[in-house]
């Protein structure tokens, strides 16, 4: 069963960045250097690979490699263009446009699926930074409904806000309930994270502790698998070694000889080497 994340936002706050940084993660996870030598893994063809999909029809800097790019289908652009809409309007048209197209996307979905006969894949989906399209517009939240409905996808929604945000109590009671009314409308398990923390000192001393705004600051691992527990993207226990050969099976039907295997795609102990 392919997994996945819905990573929204307001404009500049680091969607498109975070979505590279965790394509990085799960790619350094996978190189077998990075792997403990006395600790037996996987090899990389078995670990699930992860995709980005880009939902944003005006992004034409991509910072990652794209496994679906909704600009194949439609611009941002083009649309403003041959229909004289503004920047917003011709937005909340791309939208309503993919959601009618809703097959374009399903179909590559399938792809990825097919590619070596994988099962399990992990997918991220860059969402455009108009923050109506998650908050009040039905298109999006459609389309999320049909990725769940038709494309089988378990999804978690990853909401990220610029820490600057946490500077002023007034931009810190906004953003909470921009978060809660996006939470309400994608209707999924929903996971708020502050991106840009490393320009806060600028902003000066915080009212509170950062502790008092945050679960936890400490790492990529630690987010990852709060979208794993929210997704429920845990795989099963480990078998008694020799008593049962499922290799033919996907890797969620598959003993994991190393206990519960997250979607950091391989054990998180004693494999980050050089990561930090």
């Amino acid at each position: 069963m392919p997994f996945g994340e819905i990573v929204c936002g307001a404009p500049g706050s680091g969607k498109s960045t975070y979505c590279y940084g965790k394509y990085q993660l799960f790619n350094a996870l996978r190189n077998p250097q990075n792997q403990n030598p006395n600790q037996p893994s996987p090899t990389i063809e078995t670990r699930p690979p992860i995709h980005i999909v880009n939902l944003d029809p005006a992004n034409d800097n991509i910072p990652y490699p794209c496994s679906i790019n909704i600009t194949d289908l439609i611009t941002l652009q083009n649309v403003m263009d041959e229909l004289g809409l503004g920047p917003n309007g011709g937005m909340l048209y791309c939208m309503e446009y993919l959601e009618r197209n809703f097959d374009w996307l399903e179909e590559r979905l399938s792809e990825l699926g097919r590619e070596g006969e994988e099962k399990d894949f992990y997918v991220m989906f860059d969402l455009p930074g108009q923050v109506e399209l998650s908050t009040n517009h039905d298109s999006v939240k459609r389309i999320v409904d049909m990725l769940k409905s038709k494309c089988d996808l378990r999804l978690a929604a990853v909401h990220l806000c610029d820490a600057h945000y946490i500077t002023d109590a007034s931009k810190y009671i906004s953003v909470l309930l921009l978060s809660l009314r996006t939470m309400l409308q994608l209707e999924l398990p929903h996971i708020n994270v502050l991106s840009k923390i490393d320009l806060l000192a600028k902003y000066g001393d915080l009212d509170f502790n950062l502790d008092f705004y945050t679960e936890d600051k400490s790492s990529m691992l630690h987010l990852t698998h709060a979208v794993d527990r929210a997704t429920g993207y845990v795989y099963v226990p480990p078998s008694k070694p020799g008593t049962i050969d499922e290799s033919h099976e996907p890797l969620s039907g598959q003993p994991n000889e190393f206990a519960l295997w997250s979607s950091a795609a391989g054990p998180t102990r004693n494999i980050l080497g050089g990561l930090g």
